[in-house]
Formats: structure tokens, C-alpha cells, sequence
């Protein structure tokens, strides 16, 4: 099958599950890659824990942090189905900085986040991606700042309001009443910046070799594992992954690392037009979809974008 039938069908799929999107898979070592609509700016939502760990662990590595250092973090004590963590906590904790890069990359864990955007402010993550020199990741907010959606101020059997608000209410210029889903005013970012920043890592050369080596670790450890690992999980491969959500976005950026040495950078982003909070049937067309283009690029075709 060609390139173009291949993507063709892509779309059917996701069309088929409700589904818009951009997608783009690349070979780390020859550069060659697949995918469409990859330029297309989408709210982050948690993707922006990436980054986030990145320019903190460039601090630790420059010796301007310390990652022992205890951090007091105040409970997040949120009952609504969905955060993680020092979210869902009655009570004041006291952890290292270290294990704050943990609980906000791995589990996902907001306040835990925005306790390290305390030591590096969006404005710094920014500075620290322009430095190194990833383009089309835009960092302006903390994670908190972006989580008061009107999910949260709706009762569970009403929640489906909310994403039918989010569904909706798009202007064609990516405009939203919805401030997360406003790309000129959520933290965003596209397929290929994503992929790009996972190249950075997994093949380092302006970032520090330690603070590439820890985040690709803490990816690894990523405990979100139903929406694109089943598909590249294997004795063969390893999968390290960011999810993120938010009402009806739901994104995921890895790295496959095959047992004979190639690896894959994958970034699928997407919004759903279906109402609904637990939508499995969208997160496993989201993983055919990344499988498949995977696959085509992977059996040696000539690389292809649209």
C-alpha cells in the first residue's frame, strides 16, 4: 500500500471513531517520517509535563537546583474522577524535587507540576525551549491555571455538557470560550514540536546528555498505559510515553524503542466530536492509527508527509 493510501485510511479510521487529528511518526536515526496535519497547533494539556521536566532537570544539571531539595506542597484535595496524586491529598507533604519530576511525569500529577513551575516558571520553561533550540511548543501557563474547566464545576451526570461546550464551541481560527482550548491562549503545541522534542531526548545533542537520560527514564515509567502502549508494548520494544487530557483532547507523544536498535518518535493529537468522558473505542483507533503509519515507515518505504 502506498504512503497516500495509507494516510487516506488513517483518516477514514479516525473519521469512523469521531475523531480529528494530527499525527506524525519518525525514524530517529535516517529522519525519515510519516504522518498529517503535523503542523497543526493543539492545547497541550499534561504533554506540557515534558517540557516542563526538561528545563527543570537543565537547572539541576547547570547546579542551580538542588534535586534533594524538600519542597512543601499543599494538598490538592480535588474529589472529581481523573487527577492523580498530591491532587487527590487531604494534607501538606513534604517531598524532594527529585521525586516531584516523578509524580508529575509519571503519574501525571498536576499539583505536583505546578510545585515544580515554582522553580521554573512557564516564562523560563519557554526560555530553556528556545535555547535549546524546539521550536512550536508554546509554554504560558502553570497546569493549574489551565484545570478549572466547567468539567469541574458540573456533577458527574452532567459532565458530558462540558465536552459538548468543548466540541462546539471551536471558531474556525482554533478560537474557544473554553480559555484551555484556546490556542492562542492554552499552552500548545503540534505534532512535529512534540516529535521534535522527543528527538532532542532520545537522540541528545543541545540537551544535557543526564537531563535527556532522565527524562526519557521517567517516560518509561509512564503508568498511563491505555492508549497507545497496547499497540507498541511488546518482549521487543519498549514504550516510553506522556498522555494528555483534557475534556474531549486526548494526545499521547513516545518513543518506540525496537530490540534491534531503531527508534520510532510518535506524536498523535486529538479531539473527539463524541460527548463523552470514557471513549476506549477512540483510544484504540488512535493506537491503529499510530501503529499503522509506525509500521508503514518501518518496513523501509520512502518517507512521506502531508
Amino acid at each position: 500500500m502506498s504512503a497516500t493510501a495509507v494516510v487516506r485510511n488513517a483518516r477514514d479510521l479516525l473519521d469512523e471513531a469521531g475523531l480529528q487529528g494530527a499525527f506524525l511518526v519518525r525514524d530517529l536515526d535516517t529522519g525519515a517520517e510519516i504522518g498529517f496535519d503535523a503542523d497543526d497547533p493543539y492545547p497541550a494539556a499534561s504533554l506540557v509535563k515534558v517540557p516542563l521536566a526538561v528545563a527543570v532537570l537543565e537547572r539541576i544539571a547547570r547546579g542551580e537546583l538542588d534535586p534533594a531539595t524538600p519542597v512543601d506542597v499543599a494538598p490538592g484535595r480535588i474529589t472529581t474522577p481523573g487527577p492523580t496524586g498530591l491532587s487527590r491529598f487531604r494534607h501538606p507533604a513534604r517531598i524532594a524535587v527529585d521525586d516531584l519530576l516523578y509524580l508529575s511525569t509519571c503519574i501525571s500529577d498536576s499539583v505536583a507540576a505546578d510545585a515544580l513551575f515554582d522553580l521554573a516558571p512557564p516564562t523560563a520553561v519557554a526560555g530553556e525551549l528556545r535555547r535549546l533550540r524546539i521550536d512550536g511548543i508554546a509554554v504560558r501557563h502553570r497546569v493549574g491555571d489551565l484545570a478549572d474547566t466547567p468539567a469541574e464545576r458540573l456533577g458527574p451526570d452532567e459532565v458530558h455538557l462540558a465536552h459538548s461546550l468543548a466540541i462546539g464551541g471551536a471558531t474556525p481560527g482554533q478560537g474557544h470560550p473554553v480559555a484551555q482550548l484556546d490556542v492562542t491562549r492554552a499552552n500548545t503545541g503540534s505534532a512535529r514540536a512534540f516529535v521534535d522534542l522527543l528527538h532532542a531526548l532520545w537522540r541528545p545533542s543541545t540537551i544535557q546528555k543526564a537531563t535527556a537520560a532522565r527524562v526519557r527514564a521517567l517516560m518509561g515509567d509512564n503508568l498511563h498505559r491505555q492508549r497507545l502502549a497496547p499497540d507498541f508494548t511488546s518482549d521487543a520494544s519498549r514504550w516510553s510515553s506522556k498522555t494528555g487530557t483534557l475534556l474531549h483532547l486526548r494526545h499521547e507523544v513516545g518513543v518506540v524503542d525496537h530490540a534491534d536498535g531503531q527508534s520510532y518518535a510518535v506524536a498523535a493529537l486529538t479531539a473527539s466530536r463524541v460527548p463523552a468522558v470514557a471513549q476506549p473505542g477512540s483510544e484504540a483507533t488512535m493506537a491503529q492509527v499510530a501503529r499503522t503509519l509506525h509500521d508503514h515507515l518501518r518496513t523501509g518505504t520512502l518517507p512521506w508527509w502531508g
